[in-house]
């Protein structure tokens, strides 16, 4: 699995990667301070989650935290750390436990010259099978490879001749090579009304490993975060739209394009009651149950669209990511970095 996979070369030379010795914010493990609540909905809920479970705060002090991602590493003493995305200071960010937090990489999402609108940096993060960090930038609307070499390379850019929106997450197929990923707007200083737009439409795309890119749907009007079921028969994607604020599930068919949607949740009302953040990022686990970022907090679904319950961090939460052994869900929401200890495990551990 990519996830055992030894990643010392994911520290790269001075010159790309950008290191501070500033820790943001960061307290000892035995005293890390705590926010939100678990929000228990169904009995089911006490499978995955401990009565004891806590949100702890890891770190603080990002403008915009998202995209975490666990990156094993078996000469680290605890295993391992976590990077993830600041996207309006235009950096990743890695966090390590007895340390805390540094910038990692900067820039993240884009090189240019002049100012860039209020998300110029990286949004969603994964490992490829040879364990390289992939990066949905914002700033140079493309997905990218940082590879073992200390180099990035451009996966895809643009659709048939014309500029991705913004990539914004990331998940690969059930050949550990195939990339499948969303193209909201939001990475554009004016965002849908953007005049730099190229596209009419907001994007689920599959990148093939031959490079060939191919448009799965474009029916969600901001496809956001998505994730595989376990047995890679059902793909999710979260959609942010405070209009329609839901999740779909489709069907893979044998050639990798997709079946028709179907609604799976729809959480648009409690995004008018007032809860904050909208559908975005999501991971599945072992079981196939969904944990998926919405207004309040992450929200907890059986493979059957049965909401268990919320983990409810009282920000507008962005995205997360299993790490560890696989049974801790690390959470970014707004200015902070956290985590919670499950009874479970993601997919794939």
């Amino acid at each position: 699995m990519i996830r055992k996979l030894i990643l010392s070369y994911l520290i790269l030379p001075l010159g790309l990667v950008c290191f501070s010795s500033q820790v943001a914010f960061s307290q000892d493990t035995l005293n890390f301070p705590e926010i939100g609540e678990v929000i228990r909905l169904d009995p089911a809920l006490d499978e995955l989650l401990g009565p004891d479970a806590k949100i702890e705060v890891l770190s603080s002090g990002f403008l915009w935290a998202e995209g975490p991602v666990w990156v094993p590493e078996d000469s680290h003493p605890k295993g391992g750390y976590v990077l993830f995305s600041d996207i309006p200071n235009n950096r990743v960010v890695r966090w390590d436990e007895g340390k805390g937090a540094e910038t990692w990489m900067k820039p993240s999402g884009y090189t240019g010259v002049e100012p860039y609108g209020n998300e110029p940096g990286c949004n969603g993060l994964l490992l490829d099978a040879k364990g390289q960090l992939i990066s949905c930038e914002h700033g140079d609307r493309r997905l990218s490879l940082l590879t073992a070499g200390g180099g990035k390379r451009t996966l895809v850019d643009n659709y048939e001749g014309k500029r991705l929106n913004s990539p914004n997450d990331a998940c690969l197929g059930p050949d550990g090579k195939t990339i499948y990923f969303t193209d909201p707007p939001y990475g554009l200083p004016k965002r849908y009304e953007d005049p730099r737009r190229e596209l009419d439409f907001c994007g689920v795309y599959r990148l093939d490993p031959s490079g060939e890119l191919t448009l799965l749907t474009k029916e969600m009007t901001r496809p956001n975060g998505l994730a595989f079921s376990p047995d890679f028969k059902t793909l999710y994607v979260a959609q942010s739209d405070p209009k329609a604020a839901i999740w779909k599930s489709f069907p893979l068919k044998e050639d990798g394009t997709l079946g028709p949607g179907e609604l799976f949740y729809d959480a648009t009302q409690a995004f008018k009651d007032g809860l904050p953040g909208l559908p975005d990022g999501l991971k599945v686990d072992a079981s196939g149950n969904i944990w998926a970022t919405g207004p309040g907090g992450v929200y907890v679904f059986s493979p059957e669209a049965k909401l268990l319950g919320r983990i409810s961090t009282g920000e507008r939460t962005a995205n997360c990511g299993w790490g560890n052994d696989g049974s801790v869900l690390y959470l970014t929401a707004d200015m902070y970095l956290c985590r919670i200890q499950t009874k479970t495990k993601g997919a794939g551990w």
